[in-house]
């Protein structure tokens, strides 16, 4: 494909594509990280969260109107896990001026790494915490997930790993300060 790409906010028309989306990312793009069983583990606590979609935080990457990319950001105190993953979620509103925005969901096509998608969704959601007062952003980094946060400027600050059935799945809790403008 030769398209440019392109990102808008995620609409339930996507839905399904980003299902299947995430669940590539999840299965064939953690694989060079994780053993075959935390992969399986890891979908436990990785997924679509609708909530994002609702609140107009999602953000999907497409190239040629395909997705290829997604991920957003969250004013609520959830950090990571997805709709069937309900001991993780917490819907409370966060503030701006003593909370950290979240950064979540986020995946790429294990065919279209190192493209930038990650890094278009990490600036346009930065953008949007911090239009909306946020100083900081939070987010929950897979084994996979932890050298572009890293390299895009967020700074681990605890292991957070997740048990699954006696698996434990790789998970570091990462923190951003967000400058001014950016």
């Amino acid at each position: 494909m030769n398209e440019a790409l392109t990102i808008r906010i995620a609409t339930e028309a996507d839905l399904e594509p980003l299902r299947a989306l995430m669940a590539l990312a999840i299965d064939r793009g953690q694989a060079a990280v994780l053993t075959p069983g935390q992969v399986v583990a890891s979908r436990a606590v990785m997924g679509l969260d609708t909530q994002l979609i609702r609140d107009g935080t999602y953000f999907v990457v497409e190239e040629g109107g395909v997705p290829v990319g997604c991920g957003g950001w969250s004013r609520r105190a959830t950090l990571y896990g997805g709709d069937h993953s309900t001991d993780l979620r917490d819907p409370a509103l966060l503030d701006p001026a003593k909370d950290a925005a979240r950064i979540r969901a986020m995946y790429t096509h294990p065919d279209q790494v190192r493209r930038g998608i990650g890094r278009m969704i990490l600036d346009r959601c930065e953008q949007a915490a911090r239009a909306e007062g946020f100083a900081a952003a939070e987010l929950m980094g897979t084994a996979g997930g932890v050298p572009l946060y890293a390299a895009c400027g967020y700074h681990p600050v605890e292991r957070a790993d997740a048990q699954v059935d006696g698996v434990t799945v790789p998970l570091t809790r990462m923190r951003k300060t967000l400058t001014a403008s950016a």
